[in-house]
């Protein structure tokens, strides 16, 4: 029943996106033949045998209406490419939920993707020569309208799931933990469009908030599923095989969705996933981004690209800053020291020496202050300002580290960490980074060191190109609103 619905709302998702398709063409032929260049408004008679040709029509017609014909042409196509991206990049892939930056990455990169593709037939191409700024006007401008299209369409969808349209009912299984986690998560979330129709388990040791809710029992859940019509079953209990398996079967009777909650729901997170091995499911308990080969390639470029840009524009900054640390007390330029990087590697770091000089035995074991007397005078504004960070940009060029990342760590404190707090040593499943998540979020310097591993993980689970790019953007500020580590 629901799948139909789904199936609905994808085609009017399609159509919303081609007809957006469409005006974001017009309005670059528009603005580029009528605004910005309006000379280079000719038409060039087309090959009658080309794939855009309007044929025989051009002297009925004449040259004007041609012209737009044959762009018209071009537009379907285009927009046609559009959607076949944007379905084989899995946009229209059924969501409840609402995640908006996920949503315009979606868009952005079937935008990207349409338009490569369509830049590479065009260029195999020998008919009608059409304008390719025309097609990249076309691209920036769909960006802009198929985003507002979906962001206003799916906030219509969640205002009617709201108000009790397109819901999607739902049968619980299990009295527990697990089962009042999941009913919390739909109650907070109505605009999920899920509407819990009964709970079924043992009343003894029932949560409260479920209690008001139970129907009855295990026993009785053939029963009282035909009589709730869901369309949705969760199984959301400790796992008997002979429950679980006639829970299934039934649902596979019916022609009901099912769902399992795992009994190891607790060691999960969101980017758990199932593969297969010859036939055999694995489950990934972590799913971390960055294990990907094309994600850490596209991760790698972009540090290399910023980093040696970062370090040729800003060359003359660097030397200003060797000669006053040079100037302003004895001892080498840079200060170089072990720190334990992805996968635990270690790595020697550079920053501007900020302090005056001390044995490797005092520096690799000293946590350092707001007020170390350690720190020279310029060393404080260095720090305060992180310019001492600046050197890491070649960490990160020959690749010990990333622009974006967990700060790295000196060894001595890494193995007191690791034992002291929990999940500590999950933040070398990524690259150390010169800022991150933790320093945007003012987790800088000396601060607790609990929620500096918190936001680290949190980057490390949802890593993506466009967070670096966030996290880059708001480190400036970040800088300004608190002092330097």
């Amino acid at each position: 029943m629901l799948r139909e619905r789904n199936q609905t709302f994808k085609l009017i998702f399609i159509s919303l996106d081609f007809a957006l398709s469409m005006l974001s063409f017009m309005i670059a032929t528009m603005l580029h033949f009528h605004v910005l260049s309006p000379e280079q408004r000719q038409f060039v008679m087309p090959d009658s045998t080309g794939l855009f040709a309007p044929g025989a029509i051009f002297d009925f017609l004449g040259e004007e209406v041609v012209f737009y014909i044959t762009y018209l042409y071009l537009g379907v196509f285009i927009s046609f490419v559009q959607v076949v991206t944007f379905i084989a990049t899995d946009l229209y892939h059924p969501r409840r939920g609402l995640n908006w930056f996920n949503e315009l990455y979606s868009i952005l990169r079937g935008v990207l993707l349409g338009l490569a593709l369509v830049l590479a037939i065009l260029f195999f191409y020998r008919g009608t020569s059409f304008s390719r700024l025309v097609i990249l006007y076309t691209a920036g401008t769909s960006v802009v309208l198929v985003s507002f299209g979906h962001i206003g369409l799916r906030l219509f969808l969640g205002r009617m799931r709201a108000r009790g349209y397109n819901m999607r009912n739902v049968l619980i299984l299990g009295t527990g933990i697990n089962a009042g986690r999941l009913l919390e998560t739909l109650k907070r979330h109505s605009i999920y469009g899920y509407r819990v129709v009964g709970v079924l388990g043992p009343r003894k040791n029932a949560l409260p908030e479920l209690e008001p809710r139970i129907k009855g029992t295990i026993r009785d859940f053939k029963r009282l599923a035909r009589q709730a019509q869901p369309d949705l079953i969760v199984y959301a209990m400790p796992h008997k095989k002979a429950t679980l398996q006639e829970v299934i079967e039934f649902c596979d009777n019916e022609g009901i969705d099912c769902r399992i909650v795992p009994d190891m729901v607790e060691m999960l997170t969101a980017r758990a996933r199932v593969e297969d091995m010859d036939g055999m499911p694995l489950l990934t308990i972590r799913d971390i981004p960055l294990k990907n080969g094309y994600n850490r390639a596209i991760k790698r470029t972009f540090d290399i690209v910023f980093a040696g840009l970062f370090l040729i524009l800003n060359a003359p900054i660097f030397l200003v800053l060797a000669l006053l640390v040079k100037i302003s007390s004895p001892g080498p330029v840079l200060f170089k020291q072990e720190r334990m990087g992805l996968d635990r590697r270690i790595f020697l770091c550079y920053k501007f020496r900020t302090m005056f000089v001390q044995t490797r035995e005092q520096s690799d074991s000293t946590w350092g202050s707001a007020n170390d007397s350690r720190v020279t005078p310029l060393g404080r504004v260095l720090r305060k300002t992180s310019l001492d960070e600046l050197p890491q940009f070649w960490n990160v060029l020959v690749g010990d580290m990333s622009v974006v990342g967990p700060r790295p760590e000196r060894p001595h404190f890494v193995q007191q960490f690791k034992t002291r707090y929990h999940h500590y040593m999950r933040r070398h499943q990524a690259r150390s980074g010169i800022t991150g998540w933790a320093q945007i979020q003012g987790w800088r310097g000396d601060t607790s060191i609990q929620k500096r591993i918190e936001a680290d993980i949190y980057y490390i689970e949802n890593w993506s190109l466009w967070l670096d790019i966030l996290i880059c953007l708001k480190t400036i500020p970040a800088m300004l609103r608190s002092p330097g580590e």
